[in-house]
């Protein structure tokens, strides 16, 4: 047992992070690997690799994840903030470079391969955009002679830009739907409220226009009689066939049908082994995150980590939502991982990184401790 007495970083760090959000991220995790090894074998045996693959390489990146989630956790606000400068830099300059020499997949270039392992940039980008974003807005709060939210669009378009040119029309709309939370805590006046609605509208169409792959995935979601709806419709079945208590761990078989089981459809794969109730647990812990680190936002009297908390939150809460109303049917197929669920060496390390920031800004420290951390970094700026 450690005692409170105890002055090593360890012994204050375990008595300031929050241990029921680190557990709860930590069962998210666990979760994952459950579902991999339901969902994956079939998969790996279909395009004849190892049966335990994907579960193997989960497992070896949950060891990494697990590290930079801990790490990233014992930085104070003031570190976090140069951390995600440094990762936003070095994310976009690779999200760049994925135009010009990234593996092309579906027509969309959002990977770079190292040695055999494939990296996507954009996972890394968006939690430290939303972290520079946040300080940006705090800025304008406690600086208004700042220009702060001009730089803060600057920021936005100097991140979503590449993105469109890779495409990724859902990282880039998730980004943008963040960023303009942020906006509007940061106290936007309702005629922006209404200008970056049509500006939303407005990219949506053209999006539909610009990208065939946009289109068919609207097209089908529009209007599922008229075109393959295949995945989809396997996904909606997996939840009528699993019941409440499912059918039993290996006894499912929408992961022997559909491709993505094991990334974008792993939630329809619980849901006919599990069953509804395995489905709520993983939804309970999801809002759990969500929840408890919004209240940790609205209770923090520091601007930056309010806003940063609250975007991170969002920022999880809104990738696990498409994720799930995507199995559900309810918005078109996005191609976008259930955070720390679905397998992937890039989302799951990036989603540790960034809630390792959240679980660092959350951490409870003393009044004078946060006055002395604005008073250093006031005077840094000096």
């Amino acid at each position: 047992m450690i005692s409170r007495a105890e002055r090593t970083a360890f012994g204050e760090w375990w008595w300031t992070v929050d241990r029921l959000l680190l557990s709860a991220l930590f069962g998210l995790m666990l979760a994952g690997i459950v579902l991999s090894l339901a969902a994956s074998p079939a998969v790996a045996h279909r395009i004849g690799l190892d049966t335990f693959h994907f579960v193997n390489r989960q497992v070896l990146f949950l060891v990494p994840a697990a590290i930079v989630l801990i790490a990233t956790s014992f930085l104070s606000p003031y570190w976090i903030r140069r951390l995600a400068f440094v990762a936003f830099l070095g994310a976009l300059v690779l999200v760049v470079a994925t135009l010009f020499v990234g593996a092309e997949i579906k027509g969309a270039r959002r990977w770079l391969n190292f040695a055999g392992i494939g990296l996507q940039p954009s996972e890394f980008l968006k939690p430290a955009f939303v972290v520079l974003a946040a300080w940006l807005f705090a800025e304008s709060a406690k600086r208004p002679e700042m220009p702060a939210n001009l730089l803060a669009m600057l920021l936005l378009g100097a991140t979503v830009t590449p993105l469109i040119l890779q495409p990724d029309v859902g990282q880039t709309s998730l980004i943008i739907a963040v960023w303009a939370a942020l906006f509007f805590m940061a106290g936007m006046r309702w005629l922006w409220v209404f200008g970056l609605a049509g500006v939303g509208a407005a990219g949506i169409a053209a999006a539909y226009f610009t990208f065939p792959h946009v289109r068919r995935r609207i097209d089908k979601f529009m209007e599922p009689g008229t075109s393959d709806t295949f995945q989809v419709d396997v996904a909606i079945d997996a939840f009528q066939q699993g019941g409440w208590f499912g059918k039993g761990p290996g006894e499912g078989t929408v992961k022997r049908i559909i491709p993505d089981s094991h990334t974008d459809f792993i939630f329809a794969v619980a849901a006919e082994e599990f069953g509804a109730v395995l489905c709520l647990v993983i939804i309970a812990l999801f809002a759990f995150v969500v929840l408890r680190s919004l209240n940790h936002a609205l209770k923090d009297e520091d601007p930056f980590c309010r806003f940063a908390v609250a975007g991170l939150a969002m920022l999880f809460g809104l990738q696990s939502c498409i994720n799930l109303m995507v199995n559900l049917h309810l918005i078109p197929p996005k191609g976008m991982t259930l955070p720390f669920v679905s397998y992937g060496g890039s989302s799951l390390i990036a989603l540790a990184f960034g809630m390792g920031m959240l679980i660092a800004l959350t951490r409870r420290r003393p009044r004078a401790e946060t006055l002395a951390e604005l008073s250093h970094y006031q005077a840094s700026r000096a």
